[in-house]
């Protein structure tokens, strides 16, 4: 798989280079071969339907790699925002949450100003929702935030934080 990975991933990179203008696949790759960790994550983030690709933008604090699959990663949706909520729950909570998946697949979830900036680039969630970090008092007063594109305009929207559904999902990112 990691092997399939990394020419799925250079396919990608040379494809996008908007997403990178000033990389070079070769060092990426240097990475990749010499970080067993980051690798492991990569193929995560791709087994659960993310769609991984290469990101150099100054939205993020260095290159990243990014879920950038067209809908909401599939294998990551029907989850509450975190533990928390998933416990708080009364009724059919669901196995994990955003948080705690995201913790063990070793990537942080997109905030709301990356997933507005990121949009300017790319189309995604058209047919699905993502939930965006949300902390703070929103946070504390039990609630959670969620961003979709739908008319052409992207909207964020808010839930109480147990909620979840099968057209949600997260996105994420991995620093290297």
């Amino acid at each position: 798989m990691k092997e399939n990975l990394i020419s799925i991933l250079k396919e990608r990179f040379d494809k996008t280079l908007d997403l990178h203008p000033n990389s070079n696949w070769d060092e990426v790759e240097e990475k990749l071969l010499k970080d067993k960790k980051l690798l492991e994550t990569l193929c995560l983030m791709e087994e659960t339907g993310g769609e991984v690709n290469f990101v150099d933008l100054p939205i993020f604090s260095g290159p990243v790699f990014l879920d950038c699959a067209k809908e909401s990663p599939k294998g990551r949706r029907s989850l509450c925002y975190d533990k928390e909520a998933r416990i708080k729950r009364k009724k059919n909570a669901p196995n994990s949450s955003v948080m705690e998946e995201a913790e063990k697949i070793g990537i942080k979830v997109l905030n709301e100003d990356q997933y507005y900036t990121l949009q300017e680039l790319f189309e995604f969630d058209l047919k699905s929702s993502s939930w965006i970090l949300t902390e703070g008092e929103l946070r504390e007063r039990g609630g959670a935030l969620f961003c979709e594109k739908r008319y052409g305009r992207v909207f964020t929207f808010h839930n109480g934080a147990e909620s979840y559904y099968s057209s949600r999902g997260f996105r994420g990112y991995v620093e290297i």
